[in-house]
């Protein structure tokens, strides 16, 4: 099997561990979006925000353990920075596009805050997956293909000091 089917198979293999901890934080981020909304008193946007919180959390520890445990573990403090960061943005693309639904076009019952609160995870998805697996979760410098393996060096054929050159000349 080639090297690029080798590739395809460990990409698929990420995005079916990526979808498995992705898809539980969809539910964790869901499940405490409606706790929290029909609860307490908080608006749509600050309900969401929290679970989307909770749910950051969650995938961490399931990216880290799971999805990239494979991956460079050496410098965790500019990990969970870059994390941070991009879980940060997604939180505002994810959220936006709630707020844009309730508080731009008035769609505010609780199956439309749930259909874009579901929308706006899908398209910070996208986002969250190309970042962490692009910075966050980088992968460690994989075993050298033959191809690429440096071979010996040529020796100049006119070169005195080649023994095989030496040996060849002496009668």
């Amino acid at each position: 099997m080639g090297h690029g089917a080798s590739r395809l198979r460990r990409f698929v293999r990420e995005v079916a561990k990526f979808g498995a901890v992705g898809g539980a934080g969809v539910l964790v981020n869901l499940v405490v979006f409606n706790l929290v909304r029909h609860t307490t008193d908080l608006q749509v946007v600050r309900a969401s925000v929290i679970a989307t919180v909770v749910a950051i959390v969650f995938n961490y520890v399931g990216f880290r353990y799971f999805t990239y445990r494979d991956r460079d573990k050496s410098r965790r403090t500019r990990e969970m920075t870059l994390f941070l960061l991009f879980s940060a943005i997604g939180l505002v693309i994810e959220n936006g596009v709630l707020y844009a639904a309730t508080y731009g076009f008035g769609w505010d019952t609780p199956l439309q805050n749930n259909v874009f609160k579901f929308l706006g995870i899908g398209v910070a998805t996208l986002f969250r997956f190309w970042s962490y697996r692009s910075w966050v979760f980088r992968a460690l410098p994989g075993p050298e293909t033959p191809a690429a393996a440096p071979g010996p060096v040529p020796v100049p054929q006119n070169d005195p000091a080649d023994p095989r050159k030496t040996r060849q000349q002496v009668p």
